[in-house]
């Protein structure tokens, strides 16, 4: 049994690893928080309200702790000062592994909102450089496959949400000219993995790539169409680069030309939508290319395809597989 601290454990995948590791049941758990956590009644949890620039209140707080796992929003939190004081105040508690907070795609993916997640992972290398001070590991598991059954749950805390890959309605927005690596992982098999890695017995991987799957994009594109089906619409925009993608009548795409990717000028029949209270109306339009520019350019950097590092350590664990996710979220749908 060790102890465990969840910096952020009251958000969407940090809510999801807690759950599994209270189900596991082997350790002793406390949540820090910004706000006030006390309403958070789970079996084992204790709650700790934290101030992140408040140095001797961390130390304070992560006495006896054996492994701080981070869910510190990454764009909350834009130059990871946040996370960075965290790593410090570890250190000095005399905390033994440390996760950032990554649960998302490989590192120096270009996407401006992941900026500060390579920021701490500079921290972490640097403060590592002349020997080992800290054993930590970015969790990797590349793009939620539960994102591809939206708007269907199938997620207990992960606020799910409409992707370029628009599976609801047949039709994604691709890069032109391109394909890349697509790894999907789904929410419960990283949470799997990260309670097994609490009690693995060897050291953590620096990078800890999860793969539940992983296609070239345009592979995933006639998975997609064959759980859904096909559909004809003339409003499709014939693809640059027709070789990459499936037959005419199938899901509907969009290929967006690059140069347009990088400054969002680019139009297309549609867009996730970004109908967020915290965003004005008059600007979701431009949010929204924006979001869909950032996914689309981290993904021709090869961000969406991560490694597989747990995969290999822990063999024993089964991940889910895309065709039979997609087929049970979408069977009997319109």
């Amino acid at each position: 049994m060790v102890r465990i601290a969840l910096a952020g454990g009251t958000g969407n995948v940090g809510r999801e690893v807690l759950d599994g590791l209270v189900a596991k049941g082997s350790h002793e758990i406390i949540v820090f928080s910004r706000s006030d956590a006390s309403k958070l009644t789970l079996p084992g949890v204790e709650t700790a309200q934290v101030d992140y620039n408040d140095q001797a209140g961390l130390i304070k707080h992560l006495q006896g702790v054996d492994t701080v796992l981070s869910f510190i929003v990454s764009h909350l939190d834009p130059d990871g000062t946040a996370q960075k004081n965290l790593v410090d105040a570890s250190i000095a508690a005399g905390v033994r592994r440390f996760a950032p907070s990554e649960w998302a795609l490989g590192s120096n993916s270009g996407n401006p909102l992941y900026k500060s997640k390579d920021l701490v992972h500079e921290y972490l290398q640097q403060i590592n450089k002349d020997k080992k001070v800290l054993e930590y590991c970015l969790f990797q598991p590349g793009l939620f496959l539960n994102y591809l059954g939206f708007p269907h749950a199938s997620t207990k805390h992960v606020q799910l949400f409409c992707t370029p890959w628009d599976l609801e309605h047949r039709r994604a927005i691709i890069p032109a000219d391109a394909d890349f690596p697509l790894t999907l992982t789904t929410v419960q098999d990283m949470v799997n993995v990260v309670v097994a890695a609490i009690d693995y017995k060897g050291v953590w991987p620096e990078i800890g790539g999860i793969s539940g799957n992983t296609f070239m994009n345009s592979e995933f594109l006639m998975l997609a169409e064959s759980v859904r089906g096909t559909v004809d619409d003339p409003l499709c925009a014939p693809a640059a680069n027709p070789s990459l993608l499936p037959a005419a009548g199938s899901m509907k795409v969009e290929a967006v030309p690059k140069a347009q990717l990088k400054d969002a000028s680019f139009n297309t029949s549609w867009l996730p939508p970004a109908d967020h209270p915290a965003i004005a109306p008059e600007m979701r339009v431009a949010f929204a290319k924006q979001i869909v520019a950032g996914v689309l350019q981290a993904a021709l950097k090869g961000g969406f395809g991560v490694s597989d590092e747990w995969n290999q350590l822990l063999p024993g664990l089964r991940m889910t597989k895309a065709d039979d996710f997609l087929l049970e979220i979408w069977s009997g749908k319109p």
